[in-house]
């Protein structure tokens, strides 16, 4: 397996050396928490990636947002191009959970739409863990949630190879155990199209394809493409062996799924008797029907929706116990020899801690009237107590970190596994909190400047235009979603190109909005909390936050300060602050950004540095990057060979190119379609 190599054009900088050097001898001696407290634009990432790099350790990134990890995971990639870099957040376009309301007898069913790419990628991580030792996975919180045993999801693993014996009957037998779905015409990932002695196995991962094809009962070629063009694609790699992973994370091996439904049933059974004891007949034949049926899909297809209620039952834990995570797949193949960094930690500790206690209240509720069985509670994210137990060491990072992390860093050999003879050696005695201050480029923490809050969208729209003219871009934050949207609109109509952001926009928008904020497509956004931590925009020069003395948790020092950080990667970056009262947080975020201000210029100064502006490429999106475009060209199929298949994949593309609002190339397609049908 590779080691982790470090690519980049740079060096490391300013406070970067002392801090990657500090927090390397601090893991090799053994020690289990630290922070690296870096501020806005000091290059904490590529610190990061330098840890990484010294002490050649698998790693995960725990994001407290989605927006934010995908910036960080193709931060990652950039730097370690050769290496299995991989990003797993939830997989939900949209999410409502299931849930009842008792004071009005509201039932809400779990509704879901599935991102199928991000899917793919939750796939390509878990597999990655298990075959690779370089693996850097960017996850948001939702890595703490259940996604099946490790163990159980490797052993079910099916291990083809060439000259191995197996059956075309008992192999395509196989790919329905493991969750594949057959599909002749239209297959994706998650699917197999079998044609004749040739079985196309279409891997979750959304990635690749392998070719299994048989010849008496015997696998005698395994051949790998992309999926990526599954109509002209004709390179492809032979191979010796293939692991073909489920299709789902949540799969039993047959004989154990037998007793996990007997365990059910007995489960079922111990409920419906306490209920109706209770005097709730309503209830306990809701629960039989419900259960019932899940139980039928279960038995007949190895699936059902919903499975994840009864994960407790499927991997045989204990009552109370937590389920298995991603963090499990490291300690599957790992123990504890990995290393986290949890990013923008004052924010992702609370997320992480939090998550436990409102999934309880709602399963509770469910199984109190009926809805599921009890064990449907062991289906939950981990408790923060036992996430800190899963976890060794670990590096929180935050320009703002909060007492908890500041804490547990500063306690004289906080967390040490041992007391090896380096950790006398060390330079950072009885604390642990690595500070990072200094930008490689020199750049000063911004300006500050309050404003009164009356015509304050029209001071707004003449700070704006006097950066368009400069060809910079501003960020607006406001209160809450609508007033965000109706910001945007008015902006729009005073002539700027404005756009919001918030949590209601699809995870793979977001990186396309940011995206065009730096092309200069957006000269503004106007957001409320995602505009925050660590977004990465260095033509940002404006930052005004709306109301700014309504103190809360949007206006309060932490925040004030990472809205501020937004604008210190410009040379001239400025904070305009609209408020009538100055509060407590306001004088706070103001003075340390002050402070911070003064140290800086002060290095300047003894360094003999020019504050210069930051030159930073613009990537592809998120988006473009893992579904990339295809050309026109490599759309079309020649028309004298349509086929099913073809026509399929065109009308997928039509419905992508008008989802997109490339509208001309949509009907381009749709003509092309129906030339095809007129010829069959």
């Amino acid at each position: 397996m590779s080691n982790f190599k470090l690519f980049s054009n740079f060096k490391p900088t300013g406070d970067q050396p002392g801090a990657i050097s500090r927090l390397t001898a601090n893991l090799h001696a053994g020690i289990k928490h630290q922070t690296l407290l870096g501020v806005t634009g000091s290059g904490k990432t590529f610190t990061m990636a330098n840890v990484i790099e010294r002490v050649q350790k698998p790693t995960l990134v725990i994001s407290h947002n989605k927006t934010l990890a995908g910036q960080l995971y193709q931060e990652f990639k950039e730097f370690f191009p050769k290496n299995s870099v991989h990003y797993f957040v939830s997989y939900y376009d949209y999410y409502q959970p299931e849930a009842y309301i008792p004071r009005t007898d509201t039932y809400i069913e779990k509704d879901a739409k599935i991102n199928d790419i991000i899917d793919a990628l939750r796939h390509a991580a878990t597999a990655s863990l298990l075959t690779r030792n370089d693996v850097i996975i960017v996850a948001s919180v939702s890595c703490i949630y259940g996604i099946g045993d490790p163990e159980e999801y490797e052993k079910i693993t099916l291990d083809l190879e060439i000259g191995k014996k197996i059956a075309r009957r008992d192999l395509l037998h196989y790919l329905v155990l493991l969750q594949y779905a057959k599909n002749e015409f239209d297959p994706r990932q998650g699917h197999f199209r079998a044609r004749g002695d040739m079985i196309e196995i279409y891997l979750p991962s959304g990635e690749e394809i392998i070719d299994v094809e048989l010849e008496n009962n015997i696998v005698v070629s395994l051949k790998k493409r992309r999926q990526q063009n599954q109509i002209h694609d004709s390179e492809f790699q032979t191979l010796n062996s293939a692991k073909i992973f489920p299709a789902k994370h949540f799969v039993t091996p047959r004989q154990k799924l037998e007793l996990a439904i007997k365990n059910i049933r007995q489960e079922l059974k111990e409920r419906l008797s306490a209920l109706k004891k209770n005097g709730r007949p309503l209830e306990a034949e809701r629960l039989e029907q419900r259960t019932h049926f899940d139980l039928e899909m279960l038995k007949e297809t190895g699936y059902t929706n919903g499975i994840e209620n009864y994960s407790r039952h499927l991997s045989f834990r204990e009552p109370g116990s937590p389920p298995s995570t991603l963090i499990d797949y490291y300690r599957h193949r790992f123990g504890n020899q990995f290393l986290v960094f949890i990013d923008e930690s004052h924010v992702s500790i609370p997320q992480l801690r939090g998550m436990y206690h409102g999934d309880y209240a709602r399963k509770q509720t469910l199984v109190d009237y009926g809805f599921r069985l009890p064990s449907a509670i062991d289906n939950r994210p981990l408790k923060f107590t036992e996430f800190d137990k899963k976890i060794n060491q670990r590096i929180y990072v935050s320009a703002t970190p909060s007492e908890y992390e500041l804490n547990l860093s500063r306690s004289s050999h906080s967390g040490v596994l041992s007391s090896p003879p380096e950790a006398d050696k060390l330079k950072v005695p009885n604390s642990y909190v690595v500070e990072q201050f200094i930008r490689p480029t020199g750049v000063l923490d911004p300006e500050t400047e309050i404003r009164p809050t009356k015509g304050q969208i029209k001071n707004v729209i003449a700070e704006i235009k006097k950066r368009v003219a400069k060809k910079e871009r501003s960020l607006v934050l406001a209160l809450t979603k609508r007033l965000a949207e109706d910001i945007a609109e008015y902006l729009q109509e005073a002539g700027i190109k404005a756009e919001y952001l918030h949590s209601e926009v699809k995870t793979l928008e977001r990186s396309d909005i940011l995206k065009n904020l730096r092309t200069g497509k957006h000269d503004v956004i106007v957001g409320i909390n995602l505009l925050r931590e660590g977004l990465d925009l260095p033509e940002v020069s404006l930052i005004a936050i709306l109301d700014a003395d309504k103190e809360g948790f949007l206006r309060n020092e932490t925040t004030l300060l990472q809205i501020m950080g937004r604008a210190a990667r410009h040379v001239d970056g400025k904070v305009v602050l609209y408020a009538d009262t100055i509060t407590d947080s306001m004088r706070r975020a103001i003075g340390e950004t002050k402070r911070r201000r003064k140290i800086q210029a002060e290095y300047n100064k003894n360094n003999g540095i020019t504050p210069k502006k930051i030159e930073k490429a613009i990537r592809k999106s998120l988006l473009e990057e893992i579904a990339p475009a295809k050309k026109e060209e490599e759309i079309f199929t020649p028309l004298n060979a349509p086929s099913r298949e073809a026509v399929s994949a065109l009308e997928r593309e039509m419905r992508k190119a008008a989802k997109e609002m490339n509208f001309e190339l949509a009907a381009r397609i749709r003509d092309r379609i129906k030339m095809y049908k007129q010829q069959k």
